[in-house]
């Protein structure tokens, strides 16, 4: 007879894990393709050392302007979508810490519970109370404490407990991307109100030689050298530059409150900027390898986290199919008196049990979340892919704009010396009354508007430098 029941149980659990079994569905698993090498210098004309990356700089030490480094300092302390990110970590370590006590057993205790009973005459219960007890109604006193536990069988705690770490883990890159964008966005701003300044400053010693052109145009007029058309055409210009400058002015004050946002401030005129003269572009450019790339960028860390996220949800989801074990134990002391129920140990009761259940039927619930956890994990792959593929188009392309940028400055500062070059030869000639003071006016003019487009491409030189950088995951030091 032992046998046969052992044989019994032992048939039914193997039913139960055949069953189980059935559910499988192979567990997806990262495909880290490799990146081609050959896309950090597309650019034979750009200079770089792939045996170091500036991205594992500093910010403090990546940026020279001191005050550029401060404003960084307040936007990562004050920045309220970083501060938003910060409470999402904090979040999500709430519920880490909450999985890390998966393993422990759950308890409730009841510390008093009272109730009385009044059945009817005319039932069993109310004729065994009024026989046995001598009173129509029933009392129940009890204190109780219960405890349940779950055995890992199948490691779903397990999971639960990677699946929470890789979801914390994720997040902390998700702050870490944002810190990285806020640092380039403050640099940009900052960036962009330096060249504003100084196409302020150039404007302004354009609107001079335009002031000069005019008053001599005007000279000549009177003296029949020159004609009305050519008074109104100055004027034109002069007018034109005019609004040229109001629309600078604006364009900082514009920018002055989009960095104080950044920065967590409210509006105000920022103060004491440096020069965008000052500031030295690189010359090489210390990328590193595309597997140092993938390892910093936050972006890509957090889309793996994610991604190891839904593997842990398919495994739980598999474990939910299979048969669990329980334990359960209660105890404590339970009176039918209240003059007793502190009673000891005459009042003490204990109670524990053991199940194993396997879910059947449940309406296909089970084998549909199975099925979504792993549709989810396969997005989450191909997220992680794609994350892979902007990063190396982001990095390609900010490259190979560095390159161009560096063609154009070398053409600019050709353009600007040259033209510096073609003012004292207007000099010479116009001291020699071989060349009018107006050509002199025209090639300063000429020089001023050079350099203006020598600036321009600095500071795109700069905001290509600026990008690159976090394409390549700085700023987190």
């Amino acid at each position: 007879m032992r046998s046969k029941n052992i044989f019994s149980w032992g048939l039914a659990l193997g039913l139960l894990t055949m069953i189980g079994c059935q559910t499988n569905k192979e567990i997806p698993k990262l495909q880290k393709e490799q990146l081609p090498t050959e896309f950090l210098n597309r650019s034979a004309s750009l200079a770089t050392d792939t045996s170091a990356n500036f991205a594992e700089l500093s910010y403090r030490d990546f940026f020279s302007d001191e005050q550029l480094v401060a404003l960084i300092d307040s936007g990562l302390q004050r920045n309220n979508n970083m501060l938003v990110a910060v409470k999402q970590i904090e979040s999500a370590q709430e519920t880490l810490k909450q999985m890390k006590w998966g393993y422990l057993p759950t308890a409730d205790l009841s510390i008093g519970a009272a109730s009385i009973n009044r059945p009817s005459n005319n039932s069993m219960n109310g004729m065994m109370a009024s026989q046995f007890m001598g009173k129509s109604y029933m009392e129940d006193y009890s204190s109780t404490l219960s405890i349940s536990w779950e055995a890992d069988i199948w490691g779903k705690i397990k999971n639960q407990k990677a699946g929470a770490l890789a979801a914390y883990l994720s997040q902390k890159e998700a702050a870490n991307a944002v810190r990285t964008g806020l640092i380039a966005g403050i640099a940009q701003s900052y960036y962009n109100l330096l060249l504003f300044d100084q196409q302020k400053i150039i404007s302004q010693q354009n609107l001079a030689i335009i002031d000069s052109t005019l008053h001599i145009t005007k000279v000549q007029q009177r003296l029949g050298l020159s004609n009305s058309l050519a008074v109104q055409q100055m004027e034109n210009s002069r007018d034109n530059l005019l609004k040229s400058i109001r629309i600078i002015a604006e364009n900082t004050a514009i920018q002055e409150n989009a960095l104080s946002a950044l920065v967590g401030k409210l509006p105000a005129l920022q103060t004491g900027r440096g020069s965008l003269l000052a500031l030295k572009e690189r010359t090489v450019f210390g990328t590193g390898v595309p597997a140092a790339m993938l390892s910093r960028r936050p972006d890509i860390k957090a889309a793996e986290y994610a991604f190891l996220q839904t593997v842990s949800d398919v495994k739980v989801s598999r474990a939910n199919m299979y048969p669990a074990l329980r334990i359960t134990a209660q105890g404590g002391l339970n009176s039918f008196t209240s003059s007793n129920w502190f009673n000891i140990p005459g009042s003490l009761f204990g109670m524990v049990s053991g199940s194993l259940t396997q879910p059947l039927l449940q309406g296909r619930r089970l084998k549909t979340a199975l099925n979504q956890a792993v549709i989810r994990s396969e997005q989450a792959e191909l997220q992680f892919k794609e994350a892979v593929l902007q990063a190396a188009s982001e990095v390609s392309t900010t490259m190979e704009q560095i390159a161009s940028l560096q063609d154009q400055q070398r053409y600019n500062d050709q353009l600007v010396e040259r033209n510096r070059q073609l003012i004292q030869q207007a000099k010479i000639l116009f001291k020699n009354d071989m060349a009018t003071y107006l050509e002199v006016l025209a090639a300063q003019q000429s020089k001023l508007q050079a350099e203006l487009d020598q600036m321009q491409v600095k500071s795109k030189m700069l905001y290509a430098e600026v990008a690159l950088y976090k394409a390549l995951g700085g700023g987190l030091n």
